[in-house]
């Protein structure tokens, strides 16, 4: 992958400190008429070790918050471990994988999710080769409680040595896990510097519980090298929403949909039309209840950084106008779940004059928002990594790494959300 790839990181810096989206007169109007009560969150202690970073949340169907995240190993190499929010306190912590050859990045986490019959399935990503960016998904499950995990499974079957990552897991209606993920099978270069130099693609496949491969697919032949992925389940089917890549460099947000044992074509969320080179490692985020959807992502068409928000109400076959939700100098790495309402909650990371700060601000289905409110404050380095959110009844959670040396793991949770 070339360098090019987190080019973008640094410009956005510049853009943040110097330039704020400059929102419509109707969002502006919105955004002066903000008419939620102050958001409090209060801090969990984590087990998570020294070191740790790659924070993912996910509720399970019976109410259970689970944390899971990356840390160094005492022996050498990494370990993925998860626990389990019981009591307002996180459990001791259990292991889900080791290795000392893993790809351990920023931007391209692990993540743990249950499926309907309780079965856990996380990811996590394993180096393939010598070059920075060879490296492949690994899929394990657990049958009884994250006790014992299965022998780890790779998704994809082409075996090049290329960059497969960015994953998004969700169950499907089906009882089965899906995956998708970008994937550099077409980037590949020999040892003498000749190859395809392919567009990288994303693609998708089921795993049973037996880690049996179904239903490979190739969703988009060409899409940005290296922007997380975001997936959710529908009342019909599946939503996968991620970065596009135009042949004129045109990286726009897009989805696809699975219903009727077939994927929909790509279709873009909105025409921001942001004209950029390189891949700015800032993915979008979806999230669905039954028909209802909201995609959030960043852009910064016409050098204008921006986080913008929309909603949907037929699965994301179209989506209604989008909603800016920074307040002015985001730096982006954002995450979003729906509330029992149908509002959206977006987490996000932006910049002031005193540092960087995650915020989190609540938008209503008509496109009202919030006010929004700091969690906490934080670095706008890579180290800061992507803070995860998510919700259990009127409680919301959020995690988030806490840059250092060495760097850990921080919990919050609020439960003054009144109405969710």
């Amino acid at each position: 992958m070339m360098s090019i790839r987190f080019l973008f990181f640094l410009f956005a810096g510049v853009l943040a400190v110097s330039n704020g989206c400059t929102p419509s007169e109707s969002t502006q109007h919105t955004l002066d008429a903000a008419i939620g009560a102050p958001i409090s969150f209060q801090g969990i202690d984590t087990p998570a070790g020294p070191g740790s970073s790659a924070p993912s949340l996910h509720t399970t169907n019976e109410g259970v918050v689970m944390l899971s995240w990356v840390e160094p190993h005492a022996e050498g190499g990494h370990v993925l471990r998860f626990s389990r929010l019981e009591h307002d306190a996180w459990s001791t912590p259990k292991t889900i994988a080791q290795g000392e050859d893993w790809f351990v990045n920023w931007a391209d986490f692990p993540s743990l999710i249950s499926l309907d019959d309780g079965t856990l399935a996380a990811h996590y990503l394993v180096k393939s080769g010598e070059a920075t960016y060879a490296y492949d998904v690994h899929v394990t499950q657990s049958l009884d409680g994250g006790q014992t995990w299965s022998p780890s499974v790779i998704p994809h079957s082409d075996g090049t040595q290329t960059e497969h990552g960015f994953v998004s897991m969700v169950p499907s209606s089906d009882g089965q896990l899906f995956a998708a993920w970008l994937d550099g099978r077409n980037t590949e270069v020999d040892h003498d510097g000749h190859g395809s130099w392919g567009a990288m693609t994303l693609r998708a496949a089921a795993l049973d519980r037996a880690g049996t491969l179904h239903d490979e697919a190739l969703l988009d032949e060409r899409i940005c090298d290296c922007c997380q992925t975001s997936a959710a389940r529908t009342t019909n089917g599946l939503v996968v929403a991620y970065r596009d890549r135009s042949d004129e460099e045109i990286r726009d947000i897009a989805v696809v949909r699975w219903q009727n044992g077939t994927w929909s074509a790509p279709q873009t969320v909105h025409e921001d039309r942001w004209h950029i080179l390189g891949c700015p490692v800032n993915g979008p985020s979806v999230a669905a209840t039954g028909a209802r959807v909201v995609v959030a992502w960043f852009t910064a068409a016409e050098n204008t950084p921006c986080i913008k928000l929309s909603f949907s109400t037929d699965e994301g076959q179209s989506f209604g106008a989008p909603v800016q939700i920074d307040d002015g100098f985001p730096v982006g790495r954002l995450d979003t779940i729906l509330m029992q309402d149908g509002s959206a909650l977006v987490s996000w990371i932006e910049n002031t004059d005193a540092g960087a700060e995650i915020r989190v601000r609540r938008v209503y289905p008509d496109g009202a928002p919030d006010a929004s409110f700091v969690v906490a404050a934080t670095s706008a380095s890579r180290a800061s990594g992507v803070p995860r959110i998510a919700r259990n009844g009127n409680a919301v959670y959020i995690a988030w790494t806490e840059a250092g040396t060495p760097s850990f793991i921080r919990t919050a949770v609020s439960t003054l959300l009144g109405g969710v």
